[in-house]
């Protein structure tokens, strides 16, 4: 049975290809030659699509982690200027793009590089979706035949996977969608927190608010800083995700899985070079 240990791993070798649906360009380009206005429409209409046309309060609660009011300003509307399906085409088929590009043909196109992307579907495509809005979102969606797509697809898939469990970890802790921001920006060393890219542009008397509530649970202190018990508090969170997201390695034998970790090595290796952009 695949550790915590394993899912940690797993993580650290699929993201960098997952980032580059937000790092690099091409993305962002096949979304705005659709007529999105503004990265935020492509983003929120293309990562939303698999959960079909719903509401702007369905997609606040699955992604969790953005403001009150932020999904709204984006849904719908978006949907009405490119049909949801369509944008995730565009996302995807940018993405991958950029990990070819970034790859270089001979590691694009590598038997490595395709038996990667076999088995990391097959993990993909076998956990429970019990609980997991956006993983079984994915579920529905075809899996596709080119090894590049196939392999940026699946991981995607297994990062929304986790990040379902991340979400329900949160919320046994009590942390809400900014306060996660803080304490992933003072985990990353980042100081004022507040500075952080992904919360910066919120109300100051929001972020005030914030910092305030996790001051007074003693998470940290009057410098915005980790405590002991928010240092503490980050790793439980990280340490019962990583535990979330063992599951989909299940469906691979442990011969599969060195196998799996030997063949991403490089590909990810490649990736981090560049910084997946």
């Amino acid at each position: 049975m695949p550790t915590t240990g394993t899912a940690r791993r797993m993580f650290e070798l699929l993201e960098p290809i997952c980032l580059v649906t937000y790092f690099a360009d091409e993305s962002d380009d096949a979304l705005a030659a659709l007529g999105h206005r503004t990265y935020w429409d492509g983003y929120f209409a293309a990562r939303a699509a698999p959960l079909g046309r719903v509401s702007a309060q369905i997609v606040h609660a699955a992604f969790y982690s953005f403001a009150d009011g932020e999904a709204a300003r984006h849904i719908p509307s978006a949907w009405e200027t490119v049909p949801p399906e369509v944008s995730f085409d565009a996302w995807r088929r940018g993405s991958a793009a950029s990990v070819r590009r970034i790859l270089g043909d001979d590691l694009a196109d590598s038997p490595g590089l395709a038996r990667a992307a076999e088995l990391v579907t097959r993990a993909a495509t076998s956990a429970p979706t019990n609980g997991r809005v956006l993983y079984a979102g994915w579920r529905t969606l075809p899996v596709p035949t080119d090894p590049v797509t196939r392999l940026w697809h699946s991981a995607t898939m297994l990062r929304e996977h986790r990040g379902d469990g991340h979400v329900a970890t949160l919320l046994g802790a009590g942390i809400g969608g900014a306060e996660a921001h803080v304490l992933t920006a003072l985990d990353m060393g980042i100081h004022p927190p507040e500075s952080f890219g992904r919360i910066h542009h919120l109300p100051k008397d929001h972020l005030a608010e914030v910092m305030a509530g996790l001051r007074e649970r003693g998470l940290v202190d009057a410098d915005g800083r980790f405590t002991d018990a928010g240092r503490e508090t980050k790793q439980r969170i990280e340490a019962l995700t990583d535990e979330l997201a063992a599951p989909p390695y299940d469906a691979l034998s442990a011969d599969e899985l060195a196998e799996l970790i030997e063949l991403l090595e490089p590909l990810t290796a490649a990736l981090v070079a560049a910084g997946s952009q």
